[in-house]
C-alpha cells in the first residue's frame, strides 16, 4: 500500500470514530460497527508480513544459504589422471573471471602462480578448500604468489558462489569449450564432466615447479605443504617477498 492510500484510510478511520460517537445505540449502529470490525480484520489478514532482515523469500537466512554446501551430496571418486610433469612449461590459457574479464596465465610472468583446479562450485570439499585459501590469502600475497582457481562452472555461478563464500581471488570459467584448460593440464575427468582436484605452482618463468593431484575427489591438498613449496629457494628467487 502506498503512502497516499494509507493517509486516505487514516482519514476515513477518523471520520468513522467521530460519527460513531454521535450515533445512538441501535441495530443499525451495531451493524455498522460489525462491518467496520470485519473490514479491519480483512485488512490485517491481507497485509504482507515483514520479512526478517537477511531472510530470503523461501524462508532461508543468508547464513543458512552460506552453509547449504554442508548438506550437499559428497563428491566421491579416485583420481583418473596424473597431471603434467614438474619441470615442463605450463600451457598458457585465457579464461573469463566472474566479471567477464579475460585472465591469462602469461599476465603473471615474474610472479609465482598457484593454478588450482577444482571440480565444481557449491560442493562441500570445494567450498571448504577455497574458503581455506581465502583465509590464507595474505600469506599467498606475501610469497608473491597469485592464486587462480579454475572449474567448468559458468561466470554466473562463479559470481554468486564467490559472493556467498566471500572469495576475493579470481575464479575462472573453463566453461566453453568445456574443460579445455583442464585437458591441457591433463586433469580432465571425461566420465564426470569436470576436473580433478589438482594444484600446480608455476614459477616466474612459466615453468611448473610443483604438482599434486588429489588421490580422491574429496581430499583437499595440504595447504601447509603448498605454502612450504612456495618458500623453497627456487621459488623465492622468483621475487617472493619472504621475511
Amino acid at each position: 500500500m502506498n503512502a497516499s492510500s494509507q493517509q486516505r484510510l487514516q482519514d476515513l478511520e477518523s471520520r468513522f470514530i467521530r460519527l460513531d460517537g454521535k450515533m445512538k445505540d441501535s441495530p443499525e449502529k451495531e451493524a455498522i460497527s460489525i462491518l467496520h470490525a470485519m473490514l479491519q480484520e480483512s485488512m490485517r489478514n491481507a497485509a504482507p508480513s515483514p520479512e526478517p532482515a537477511n531472510t530470503h523469500r523461501d524462508g532461508k537466512s543468508l547464513e543458512e544459504i552460506v552453509n547449504l554446501y554442508k548438506h550437499a551430496p559428497d563428491m566421491k571418486g579416485d583420481a583418473q589422471n596424473g597431471g603434467l610433469e614438474v619441470g615442463t612449461k605450463a600451457p598458457d590459457f585465457s579464461l573469463p573471471d566472474a566479471a567477464k574479464r579475460t585472465v591469462r596465465l602469461s599476465d603473471f610472468r615474474g610472479k609465482n602462480v598457484v593454478v588450482c583446479f577444482y571440480p565444481l562450485d557449491w560442493s562441500p570439499a570445494c567450498s571448504d578448500q577455497l574458503s581455506l585459501y581465502q583465509s590464507e590469502l595474505g600469506e599467498f600475497e606475501r610469497l608473491n604468489a597469485q592464486l587462480l582457481c579454475i572449474s567448468v562452472d559458468s561466470i554466473y555461478s562463479h559470481g554468486a558462489w564467490s559472493a556467498v563464500r566471500g572469495l576475493t581471488f579470481p575464479l575462472l570459467a573453463d566453461f566453453h569449450p568445456k574443460g579445455e584448460v583442464a585437458r591441457l593440464y591433463n586433469v580432465w575427468r571425461d566420465s564426470d564432466g569436470f576436473s580433478e582436484r589438482a594444484l600446480y605452482i608455476v614459477d616466474a618463468t612459466g615453468t611448473i615447479r610443483y604438482k599434486i593431484v588429489a588421490p580422491h575427489l574429496d581430499n583437499i591438498p595440504d595447504i601447509y605443504e603448498l605454502l612450504d613449496q612456495l618458500k623453497q629457494p627456487e621459488m623465492t628467487r622468483a621475487g617472493a617477498k619472504t621475511k
